[in-house]
């Protein structure tokens, strides 16, 4: 049986650069974000004093990128709006199960042009260079070129975030995100944790590929983004 408490879920960043990728954080005070080249994400406690958002402006430098992910914290005067994008977070059940999937590789640090050219003209999210590194990604290619990938991100206790789900427009209709989806709740749950996931409230293909897979819906999120002073 696989179990996973939800509470790590309402602050999947702040549990993740404590625990699992502690070891990808970076700090200043109760402030913390990941280190460049692997994800944008920043957290602050979930009621931040006027300190805190100065650690974090600090921490990340001025005129940067502040992705506060689904903080729900909102940032003093001086902070530039950037993005707000309403989503939401979905959640595998507990007794789910899935079978191996064939056909489908896991893919490394000699796959990360190969990932980041799919991953540029599909757009499924935020992905850069050191970003692999946050989890498992596996792929599935076609004559050696890679057509299709998905990948471990958020790492909160009992529970793994599966993202970066894309396919190239010249494969799709292939259940080629499916069968990688699968894959990775095999994975993940063969750790006796439980897999969840985020997704735009306006991506309603991608809500019903989920559905059809088992997911169900948590909570309504809202991502914002904002630029430091």
């Amino acid at each position: 049986m696989v179990h996973g408490d939800t509470g790590p879920l309402d602050d999947p960043v702040g549990e993740s650069l404590r625990g699992h990728h502690a070891h990808l954080a970076r700090r200043l005070g109760r402030a913390a974000g990941y280190v460049p080249g692997v994800a944008t994400f920043s957290t602050v406690p979930a009621d931040p004093d006027p300190a805190e958002w100065a650690d974090l402006a600090r921490l990340l430098g001025p005129g940067e990128l502040a992705d506060l992910f689904s903080c729900p914290a909102t940032p003093p005067a001086g902070w530039e709006p950037v993005f707000s994008l309403d989503g939401l977070q979905m959640i595998f059940p507990a007794d789910g199960r899935t079978e191996p999937e064939p056909g489908i590789v896991e893919l490394g640090i000699d796959d990360v042009p190969d990932m980041l050219d799919l991953t540029g003209r599909t757009r499924p999210g935020p992905f850069w260079p050191r970003t692999h590194e946050l989890g498992a990604y596996l792929g599935i290619r076609e004559n050696g070129v890679l057509v299709a990938m998905a990948g471990e991100r958020l790492r909160p206790p009992g529970w793994t975030e599966i993202s970066a789900v894309c396919t190239a427009p010249e494969a799709r209709g292939r259940g080629h995100a499916a069968r990688l989806v699968r894959a990775l709740v095999t994975r993940i749950t063969s750790r006796n944790e439980r897999p969840f996931l985020h997704v735009a409230g306006a991506n309603t293909s991608a809500i019903a590929l989920y559905e059809r897979l088992g997911f169900v819906v948590r909570k309504r999120v809202t991502f914002r983004g904002f630029r430091t002073p």
